[in-house]
């Protein structure tokens, strides 16, 4: 038996206001199929890449429409209790949005905010997990970027939760520094603290790998999307670029150096 995945992303769900214009964006930009979720109370489709499925998608309740929330991406992160993982993250200083609950024959969430205002989820299947130390492929999920105001207290918070370390981390000079993190040999991303031309509160970005970011991006600008930052080199040659859907959901692309495994 695999152990427990804890800490490790394991879902991405993009709430947004057209879900059927959505699917046709990403299919174009990231490569993604869909597929029906059966047994969903509200409609709920399936991201799949290939046969496995790496997310879905579903329209934004009306009720977080009129509350002013805009069309998002939420990741899901494991863990092997959930109702402890929310007691923990509101005892920290974080607050629950959405009280631990179960979706049958799936798993149990629950939906989290940082004590910085950046919202998460966490998650335990109702199935056994698998470990999945692998390294990101074409069509998943390849990097979870956190822009926060205090990137020191924020990570301290996500370890206390998930067991997250501290990895490499970059010098960006007057943007102070870049920590990536992640745990047993493999990092998962960054966290560094918004610059004041940033808008919005303190949020997640999630990048999809692709076979081309200039490609990718080219796509985005043809299908109604806006490109807020790239295609550039990042350290290590790969290629990266953020974007935002035609509904204006934040998200990026990442590229591998062409002939680079992946």
């Amino acid at each position: 038996m695999s152990e427990f995945p804890r800490g490790r992303f394991v879902w991405y769900e993009l709430m947004t206001t057209d879900p059927e214009a959505a699917q046709e964006f990403y299919g174009d930009v990231v490569g993604w199929s869909t597929a029906p979720f059966e047994g969903a109370g509200t409609p709920y489709t399936l991201w799949m890449n290939g046969e496995s499925p790496v997310g879905g998608v579903m329209e934004l309740p009306g009720e977080a429409q009129s509350a002013g929330a805009p069309p998002h991406w939420l990741a899901y992160i494991a863990t092997p209790d959930v109702d402890e993982t929310a007691r923990k993250a509101k005892e920290l200083g974080g607050k629950v949005l959405v009280p631990a609950q179960d979706v049958p024959n799936v798993g149990r969430f629950a939906v989290l905010k940082d004590p910085h205002g950046a919202v998460f989820a966490a998650y335990k299947s109702a199935t056994e997990t698998q470990d999945g130390d692998g390294q990101p492929k074409v069509g998943e999920f390849s990097w979870h970027e956190l822009a926060t105001t205090d990137h020191e207290a924020a990570l301290d918070f996500y370890s206390q939760l998930f067991g997250w370390e501290k990895t490499e981390s970059m010098d960006m000079g007057e943007a102070g520094t870049y920590q990536m993190y992640g745990q047993k040999g493999q990092t998962y991303g960054g966290i560094y603290n918004k610059t004041a031309d940033q808008p919005g509160p303190p949020a997640w970005l999630f990048y999809a790998m692709v076979p081309s970011a200039d490609q990718a991006v080219e796509k985005v600008k043809a299908k109604g999307g806006q490109v807020l930052n790239g295609p550039m080199e990042v350290p290590g040659g790969d290629r990266v670029a953020q974007c935002l859907d035609p509904q204006g959901a934040a998200f990026a692309v990442h590229a591998k150096p062409a002939g680079a495994a992946g």
